[in-house]
């Protein structure tokens, strides 16, 4: 196995959760004005995308269990290397969560993901559960599009780092967007309770779509 492709996704996994832990404990409840759900979006599309354009071709910059597994079913991974990824992914997710945890002002929940009182908009189970699959199908679909062989490599990261951005809008109000089961690990780990007790949907759901988006994104951009 490639250790500094493995390095690379630790690495990109800690910045993409930084970009989470950052704009969420800090940014989007500053004293002097917050950043609100569009700066919290914005900074994690952007977050991924530098990431992708500086270290993404040594791992592919998947960052997500999801897109690793997701990609394995596009058939545009293999498989024996997607345990190792995730591996690497949920290490750097939750070394980011030890440096916010240290650096401190962070919420009980630590930014987790949830439904019913984890929700703002106090979603169940089921809503919650639709989303993130759906929108992870979507992130798949993407991602297989804008990497395919005929596509511009250089304009990958900008359309995922987008796509991302406009995932997290639509979605933060009711489970504050995971489509990432490495992105709700680390702060159910370091919450407990409930957001750890929920933990398990941000597994399967995100999981689900993206098996379904990158079955799917093969089929359609087969040549």
């Amino acid at each position: 196995m490639n250790t500094r492709a493995l390095a690379a996704e630790a690495f990109g996994t800690f910045m993409l959760m930084s970009a989470i832990f950052g704009s969420a404990f800090y940014s989007f409840g500053a004293p002097s004005g917050a950043a609100g759900i569009l700066g919290v979006a914005f900074c994690i599309g952007i977050t991924v995308m530098v990431t992708a354009f500086a270290i993404g071709h040594v791992s592919g910059g998947h960052y997500n269990p999801a897109v690793t597994l997701g990609l394995v079913a596009g058939g545009r991974f293999d498989i024996k290397s997607a345990i190792p990824y995730i591996i690497a992914q949920l290490i750097g997710a939750c070394a980011s969560g030890v440096i916010f945890s240290l650096v401190g002002h962070t919420s009980p929940t630590f930014a987790a993901n949830g439904y019913g009182e984890l929700s703002m908009l106090k979603a169940s189970l089921s809503e919650v559960f639709i989303l993130e699959t759906v929108l992870t199908a979507f992130f798949l679909v993407v991602i297989m599009g804008v990497t395919r062989a005929n596509h511009p490599s250089m304009m990958a990261p900008i359309a995922i780092g987008l796509a991302l951005t406009a995932i997290h809008i639509m979605s933060i109000p009711i489970s504050n967007t995971s489509v990432n089961p490495a992105r709700s690990f680390a702060p159910a780990v370091f919450a407990g309770g409930v957001p750890l007790s929920q933990i398990w949907m941000f597994f399967v759901a995100p999981i689900l779509g993206g098996a379904i988006g990158g079955v799917f994104g093969r089929w359609l951009l087969e040549e």
